[in-house]
């Protein structure tokens, strides 16, 4: 008789009460009145690489089964199968009918699955791009759904990038082994990149097009001087740019003012215009501001912090941040959590609105003050907590207090130990019992350092490597399970540093800190410990032979203090070193002998600011005094008539250093919102307590180049002055240089970040730089200096510090030493040329 079909999916959607039936031979369906049947048997047809009993028992369906047809049987068998997402047509209808018993045929038509897929003329980095945000693998099935879905991820993703003309076409390759494997290839073309021709803004009479236009962040129109930031038109980040409109003209007083309508029309492939049209409103002022329901501070307390005045433009931004979040100047609400009063809240309501002024009310519910239960640390896979908690300023049982913990996140992000940008405070209030717990979340960063650079010294190259380890555990040295591959997380810090240029010079020192002696306060206590030495390359039996050998240590001691604030510190050491000279000549005045340095240095300083790679406010102040015994004034010896060997046994000096940084953002204006002012000086000065001794040869100033300069054998302070070569701004004698007992060096930059990402930090300057040194005290003159100009650029990687590049000019040519000023190129690491 030939297949009779029960189309049993069409009559589930249809209804209607006229009675309809269907024969076939001497068969009916009645679908106006279903009638019960036993499932007499189940056959599967259309598919070829599934199994069939799998196939019944997915659809629910067994031989035996009693069920209605039509009914919502059969129906709940399609829905199943189509669940499956193996199909792409899913049918179920009967062959034959005997007696109270019918037979069925599912019939399937399979979807095929991905093999491969891969993209056609595109970049490396945006087929990666794609493959993430298509998220699909193989053994996925692919259907229409499949298709088109990829197609609007792909065009989405060039949208975003600018690229609206992009066409994508994909074509499937079937697999001809496996037969139910297909290759997808996405042939994308790009096509050219729409950038804003013209940006028009009507309705503006109060605020120019061009002041409006400079609030867009990311919608610029297209100019040819623009080479550092696209013209590109993206939807998302033009609505984003609309916002950025709309909070300028708030905070300009227009709180009514509002955007009408935006087009965007399109001028050719590479091109679009854009319309907005704004309605501007009335300017607003502030008129009387009153508080509401505070007790702990007088109205005249809150209102000078507020700082915002009657008659004053309306600026909704500004309120909210006198009121809520001013790290500058502080706000209101600061003085509360400053105090523990985590539950308060401040809310201003404008309870008048009289022609063109508006009155505020500050309501202000103080609560009751909250004490700090628990602080915990979240994220430190390496470092150890006790290290975290010991700079952590929140502490259990303390009133809760906002400002501990902004200096909290400071003090973290200046370990250089965790990601600045990742470290978070979750405070978890628990208003029932009056207390807060605190969890810090960090997230742990490279600060290992490797130091590899070449230098320039007594002329000839001079190597060095050097390894820093910053967060060393010195008690887990002799734990093997600790060495991975280092023993870390106890905040210790371990260098180790070899310079050399073969057999002429070799030097070799190693430096450990303890940050936190003993554990209970911040003392650190540094040791280091380094040798060098010097010859002409002959052997030790030659009497030809010239050497210098200097063997030297230090210990310090670096304490925190209380006063005048917690920013300032104290440190202070204790050096010795020996030179041991054998017919070592033309640098030293004696060729033969030995002579000893022993100093003790104290130094206080002041550091404020606000981030250790790129600060964008603050300050770092210090002043330091190294000196020796004065032992000429007690032994009762006459220098006069001694050998500069006898004179130098045991050096006398006294050596003053200052320094003054101060980091100042300028902010005021959009466009310089990222560009930070550096300004810097320094200044030392080598004095003596013998006029018949005079100057100590020993720990004199070399200044001039990048700070890099090879050989450091006595002592002496290299410092970088660009724009002129190392050591060239170093007073000489005739045979060479002799160092200066008092130097001055002024520095201005100008810096702009192009990354502040502290995996990679990028940042450019441009810089003006002034500095010299004198041979005596009397020759010092502040003014009589060597000028510069230049920029550079700065990178900071945590594996190998902060690494400069600088091109500078000097102005003021060096006499008898043409080259030594002009155009020069300076590499610099970890600030040397600072």
């Amino acid at each position: 008789m030939g297949k009779k079909i029960i189309w049993i999916l069409i009559a589930v959607f249809i209804s209607y009460e006229a009675r309809a039936q269907i024969s076939v031979g001497n068969e009916k369906i009645d679908y106006a009145n279903p009638k019960e049947y036993y499932i007499g048997g189940i056959t599967i047809s259309g598919v070829r690489y599934l199994d069939n009993n799998v196939l019944i028992m997915l659809s629910g369906l067994s031989v035996g089964d009693k069920i209605k047809v039509p009914g919502e049987d059969i129906t709940n068998a399609i829905k199943k199968l189509w669940k499956q997402g193996m199909f792409e047509a899913v049918d179920i209808s009967y062959t034959k009918i005997q007696g109270d018993k019918i037979f069925l045929d599912i019939h399937l038509v399979e979807q095929p699955k991905l093999a491969k897929f891969s993209f056609r003329n595109i970049r490396k980095s945006e087929a990666d791009d794609l493959r993430e945000e298509l998220g699909i693998v193989r053994g996925d099935p692919v259907n229409k759904n499949t298709v088109l879905r990829a197609t609007n991820i792909i065009n989405d993703y060039f949208v975003n990038k600018g690229f609206y003309n992009v066409d994508t076409k994909i074509t499937q390759i079937r697999d001809t082994v496996s037969g139910n494997l297909v290759t997808l290839i996405f042939d994308i073309n790009k096509g050219k990149k729409v950038k804003i021709a013209h940006f028009y803004i009507e309705g503006n009479e109060k605020i120019s097009a061009k002041e409006l236009q400079h609030q867009f962040k990311e919608s610029k129109e297209k100019r040819f001087y623009r080479f550092w930031k696209a013209s590109k038109f993206i939807e998302d980040d033009f609505k984003g740019d609309m916002d950025l409109l709309m909070a300028y003209y708030n905070s300009k007083g227009y709180r009514d003012a509002r955007i009408i309508s935006d087009s965007v029309v399109r001028v050719s492939d590479k091109l679009v215009d854009v319309y907005v049209k704004l309605f501007e409103g009335d300017q607003y002022y502030f008129g009387d501001i009153k508080f509401v329901g505070n007790t702990k501070y007088p109205s005249e307390l809150l209102a000078r912090v507020l700082n915002i005045h009657k008659g004053e433009v309306y600026n909704q931004q500004l309120l909210e941040k006198r009121l809520y979040m001013d790290m500058e100047k502080g706000d209101v609400h600061s003085l509360y959590m400053n105090q523990g009063y985590l539950f308060s809240s401040i809310t201003p309501v404008e309870v008048r609105i009289h022609n063109d002024t508006i009155d505020l009310e500050v309501r202000i519910y103080e609560g009751k003050q909250a004490i700090i239960k628990h602080v915990t640390v979240k994220g430190n896979t390496k470092t150890n907590d006790h290290v975290i908690l010991r700079e952590i300023r929140s502490k259990p049982g303390e009133l809760f207090n906002r400002a501990d913990i902004i200096r909290t996140q400071r003090e973290l992000a200046q370990l250089k130990y965790f990601d600045p940008e990742k470290l978070n405070v979750n405070p978890m209030p628990n208003p029932a019992d009056g207390t807060v717990d605190i969890e810090y979340i960090v997230e742990e960063t490279s600060s290992d350092q490797i130091e590899m650079s070449l230098g320039w010294g007594q002329g000839t190259l001079i190597g060095t490597v050097g390894v820093s380890f910053n967060n060393f555990s010195a008690r887990n040295f002799f734990d093997k399970d600790a060495w991975k591959p280092i023993p870390s997380g106890d905040g210790q810090k371990l260098s180790l540093r070899v310079q050399s240029n073969g057999v002429y010079y070799q030097s070799y020192s190693a430096s450990f800190t303890e940050p936190w002696l003993g554990g209970k306060k911040p003392t650190s206590l540094t040791v280091s410990v380094y040798r060098s030495v010097q010859t002409n390359g002959l052997t030790k039996e030659n009497p030809n032979r010239n050497a210098i050998y200097i063997t030297g240590a230090t210990i310090g001691l670096g304490k925190r203090l209380k006063w005048p604030d917690d920013y300032f510190q104290l440190y202070q050491s204790i050096s010795y070193q020996n030179y041991d000279l054998q017919n070592y000549a033309n640098v030293f005045t004696f060729n033969n002998g030995s002579s000893n340095n022993l100093s003790y240095t104290i130094g206080i300083s002041r550091n404020s600011t606000n981030q250790p790679i790129y600060p964008t406010k603050g300050s770092d102040v210090g002043v330091s005094l190294q000196f020796t015994p004065p032992y000429s004034l007690f032994n009762h010896k006459d220098y006069r008539y001694m050998s500069d060997a006898e004179k130098f046994a045991w050096v006398e000096y006294y050596k003053w250093k200052v320094h003054f940084a101060w980091f100042t953002g300028l902010g005021r204006k959009k466009w310089a919102q990222k560009l930070v002012l550096h300004t810097r000086a320094k200044f030392g000065f080598l004095g003596y307590y013998n006029e018949d001794i005079g100057y100590s040869p020993f720990e004199r100033f070399y200044l001039g180049g990048d700070g890099l300069s090879g050989y450091s054998l006595d002592g002496r302070e290299l410092i970088g002055m660009r724009g002129y070569a190392n050591n060239s701004l170093t007073p000489r004698d005739g045979f060479g240089y002799i160092g200066g007992t008092v130097y001055a060096k002024y520095t201005l930059e100008l810096r702009y970040p192009i990354s502040t990402n502290p995996m990679a930090t990028v940042y450019l300057m441009g810089f003006l730089e002034a500095g010299n040194a004198w041979a005596e005290l009397s020759d010092f003159n502040p003014y009589d200096v060597h000028r510069s100009a230049g920029f550079g650029a700065r990178i900071y990687l945590p594996m190998f510090g902060l690494l400069g590049l600088d091109w500078a000019y000097g102005f003021d040519p060096i006499p008898g030493f043409p080259g030594m000023a002009g155009s020069q190129f300076h590499f610099s690491m970890n600030g040397s040329i600072d």
